[in-house]
């Protein structure tokens, strides 16, 4: 097994794939440090979301340079974090080495029921009313960047986390 020191981990995906679920469980599995991106939007970016309102190149630019940092600073890391295009993670790749993606994915609706029962048992910031700006904005992983896409549609955290080790082993 390849130690996650050699390479950072960020979970990404639109918003209800699980990516919070999925990475504080693989971090957990490897002994990584493991953070959620969310914590580190500004105030007024959640503030924006709350609203259902999408947020804007200009609104995530700091945000993803907070990610980078916090990526940066460590040396064993899984983060749960958007990371939508290929600019963005351009943007996470430029402040930290070794980046690795596991991009989780699901159809829009499977992924608006999730949002709509979360939102009765949480109250997470972004909503299935984000949903469609967020698939709308997404660039799956391209043959240049280090990564994997796991349909979770048809796997379960668990098997989303052995599936990700096996892949960096």
């Amino acid at each position: 097994m390849a130690r996650v020191g050699e390479v950072r981990i960020v979970v990404m995906g639109v918003t209800g794939c699980g990516k919070t679920t999925v990475g504080a469980r693989l971090a957990d599995s490897l002994g990584a440090d493991f953070g959620d991106a969310d914590d580190l939007h500004s105030a007024e970016a959640i503030a924006k979301m709350s609203r259902g309102e999408p947020l804007t190149d200009d609104d995530r630019w700091p945000w993803l340079d907070r990610v980078g940092e916090w990526l940066g600073d460590r040396g064993d890391a899984v983060i749960a974090c958007s990371a939508l295009t290929h600019a963005y993670r351009d943007r996470l790749r430029a402040a930290a080495d070794g980046l690795f993606f596991v991009h989780l994915e699901a159809p829009e609706p499977a992924l608006v029921r999730r949002l709509e029962e979360r939102s009765r048992t949480t109250d997470h910031f972004a909503g299935a009313a984000l949903l469609a700006s967020q698939f709308e904005a997404l660039e799956p992983l391209q043959s240049d960047e280090d990564g994997l896409t796991i349909d979770i549609s048809h796997a379960d955290p668990a098997q989303a986390v052995d599936y990700a080790r096996q892949v960096l082993a």
